[in-house]
């Protein structure tokens, strides 16, 4: 059984950061925790510079999460947004992905192009369409332990209880995880926590609908996931700006404000390279 797998159905609450690069997958996974979630709203944001609205490319995914599997060992999963086409497309879409390093595959059942779960103006496929994207991407999956995570935005498109329908028939479908994004009070969290079946996400994003509720309370409730996907983002940005704000006043940021170069240095392993360049350096003209 997969790493995250055995976490998924441990019964406690598994608390997942989001990265959108392998620097910030490498500290994630460095304080500990022990999963890491490919963002695709992260991606978009710092690798294009552009909200997140659909704009980034199936390969361009693919890139950044096999760079990101070669930084860490914990298991990633992976926002795969609407799976980047039909039932076909699905079917490489969690292939490559795969391939790539993913331990987990997320799609959603918004229309193309998509927008944050956040965001207003979103639409949803028809549930019936969404169902034949779960099937070809179980049935595309080489390995019966990389999970399937289905998510469904419809809340905000029909309501609670269609929601709560659709993540109850594509559990059926053969999703191992599902995600009802954006409800809007404890009331609703509450409601999904009774009504779908199987193990969920629940997705914690500051500035959100969402409220944020407290570790204890999720745990009660028995969601198996507490996604934080732009939290180290949300960090980083504040870090950059109060450090640049400092330096546009005439001063250098103080080490308060900075980590240390050899920080920096230990999180990109550079003595693991150092001893790798000793090992492969010629000594005295001999190989």
């Amino acid at each position: 059984m997969s790493t995250l797998r055995t976490l998924v159905g441990s019964g406690r609450l598994l608390v997942v950061p989001g990265a959108a690069n392998a620097l910030t997958a490498r500290v994630i996974e460095d304080c500990g925790f022990e999963s890491v979630y490919v963002t695709g709203a992260g991606l978009a944001n710092t690798h294009l510079g552009v909200p997140d609205i659909g704009l980034l490319t199936f390969s361009e995914l693919v890139a950044h999460v096999a760079a990101i599997r070669e930084a860490v060992s914990v298991p990633l999963i992976v926002d795969a947004d609407t799976g980047f086409g039909n039932p076909i497309n699905v079917r490489r879409t969690v292939r490559d992905l795969e391939r790539a390093g993913a331990d987990a595959i997320q799609i959603e059942d918004q229309t193309f192009p998509k927008r944050c779960g956040h965001f207003a103006g979103k639409n949803v496929i028809p549930a019936e369409e969404m169902i034949t994207k779960i099937r070809a991407a179980v049935d595309a999956r080489r390995d019966d332990d990389t999970l399937i995570v289905a998510r469904t935005d419809a809340r905000a498109v029909a309501g609670l209880d269609e929601a709560c329908t659709r993540a109850n028939a594509y559990r059926d479908a053969g999703a191992d995880v599902v995600f009802l994004e954006a409800p809007r009070s404890e009331a609703e969290v509450e409601t999904v926590a009774a009504r779908v079946r199987g193990p969920q996400i629940i997705n914690l994003v500051h500035g959100g609908v969402t409220p944020m509720l407290p570790e204890r309370r999720l745990r009660e409730l028995g969601f198996a996931i507490a996604l934080h996907a732009n939290l180290p983002l949300l960090a980083g940005i504040k870090g950059i700006q109060d450090a640049l704000h400092t330096l546009r006043g005439g001063t250098a940021p103080g080490e308060s404000q900075l980590a240390s170069w050899a920080e920096r240095q230990r999180l990109v392993r550079r003595p693991e390279f150092e001893e790798l360049e000793a090992r492969y350096t010629t000594q005295e003209g001999t190989p």
